[in-house]
């Protein structure tokens, strides 16, 4: 890794690095889905014929007997020795320079296109680059183990940000040039990648993130708390500590808000709460003016609601949204949803913990949600309206912290393209 050219690396919000990269001949075969898209039978299946899969290196228990606890060290140790190989057989290189790179992302017609650097650890723990979720400490761990392990953030954490023209400028002038990488991923999503090569495009980006001031984190509170951690452990194992180390930086793909593009997270229920199915509908009436429908109720407006029960669409339409003021996280539809009927009607609990409730993604559709209760596990689906860029930045500029599952990013970003080694 290239040594850092400026005293006060660690001052800057992003910065470049080194990458970790396949050798374009075999990016196609590298590139996988990200880690936690995909259980280990669904990776086995996605690895073959494909032994350099970047899946060895973020689901190693492919390559372990089956029945592997996945959180056992024979994993991670697994991962660390699959990246060393991979390596040593030329087929992940790191970059001589530090770069910044161009990421963008295409599925059918939706186009988002972004900036990879290394985001600073500091920022992250001064609240300039902002989270709005919490972790679960498990799963914190689990990323804790396996970044030390392979000694590198495989994994983007995609972020947002405010429009900045300087690097406006520098990504429409990148993506005119060749790309260095276009991969097709799973769901055929396109992955492009251009490398930022010359000085002064590098300055932009970096001068245009501090202009920014504040970048939002969509997709990777693990990760990224798990890289504040190994920071702070590789700190306090090192006495020549300066803050301009890589360990003292997490891997992230920040992209314009304007192109960021979220789905509906929806929900399921197992049961009516000891309610009849009449009885169920009488109390929703409380809060809701309630409609049967004969076609999938998608909201398409805030404070709109779709329900599936039975075999029926029902249109929910909140009778009196929250008011103005107060608590960003409030005003939220999941809220609002949660609050008036999930948490007093059905009796929903902690939705962290509460196993009568489970969470689809809006990238399932209203068909999604049909199936899981006409296979007779669960008693009922809510679809909800999707969440806003801007309702996620004013929670996070609150400090405050959103429900659980209250945002779907799609299109995804693949393990494999880019990784920031920590050495």
């Amino acid at each position: 890794m290239s040594k850092p050219t400026q005293n006060s690396r660690q001052d800057h919000i992003v910065q470049p690095f080194a990458a970790l990269r396949p050798i374009p001949d075999l990016a196609q075969e590298v590139v996988a889905p990200p880690y936690d898209v995909v259980n280990t039978a669904e990776a086995l299946a996605l690895v073959e014929e494909k032994p350099w899969s970047f899946l060895h290196i973020s689901k190693p228990e492919i390559d372990l007997p089956e029945g592997t606890d996945v959180y056992s060290d024979e994993v991670y140790s697994k991962a660390s020795e699959n990246i060393k190989h991979m390596v040593a057989e030329g087929i992940l290189r790191q970059d001589p320079e530090d770069y910044y790179y161009i990421y963008q992302l295409q599925l059918g017609d939706h186009i988002q296109t972004g900036i990879v650097g290394a985001g600073s650890v500091a920022a992250y723990e001064a609240n300039l680059i902002r989270r709005h979720e919490f972790t679960q400490p498990n799963k914190e761990t689990d990323r804790v183990r396996q970044i030390d392990a392979v000694n590198a953030q495989t994994g983007p954490i995609f972020t947002t940000h405010k429009p900045d023209v300087l690097l406006a400028e520098v990504i429409q002038k990148t993506i005119k040039g060749a790309a260095d990488y276009h991969v097709v991923g799973e769901g055929k999503v396109e992955h492009t990648l251009w490398v930022v090569t010359e000085p002064d495009d590098i300055a932009k980006i970096t001068q245009g993130f501090d202009r920014v001031k504040v970048i939002y984190i969509a997709d990777g509170h693990h990760r990224t708390a798990a890289a504040s951690r190994i920071a702070e452990a590789r700190k306090a194992d090192n006495p020549n500590h300066t803050g301009a180390e890589q360990y003292n930086f997490f891997l992230i793909v920040s992209f314009p808000e304007s192109e960021v593009q979220i789905l509906d997270y929806n929900r399921v229920v197992k049961d009516l709460n000891g309610l009849s199915e009449a009885g169920f509908l009488k109390k929703i009436e409380a809060e809701f003016i309630v409609e049967q429908v004969d076609k999938p109720a998608k909201p398409t407006v805030r404070n709109n609601f779709g329900m599936y029960l039975s075999g029926k669409w029902y249109a929910l339409v909140l009778k009196e949204p929250a008011p103005n003021g107060g608590s960003p996280v409030d005003r939220l539809d999941i809220s609002l949803l949660t609050s008036r009927l999930l948490e007093p009607i059905l009796g929903i609990g902690d939705p962290r913990i509460d196993p009568r409730i489970d969470f689809i993604g809006g990238i399932h559709g209203m068909i999604g949600l049909e199936k899981r209760v006409d296979n007779g596990h669960w008693a009922v689906a809510f679809a909800l309206f999707p969440t806003s860029i801007i309702e996620l930045m004013s929670v996070a500029d609150a400090k405050e912290i959103m429900p659980p599952k209250s945002t779907w990013f799609e299109p995804k970003l693949a393990d494999g393209m880019i990784s920031l080694m920590l050495e």
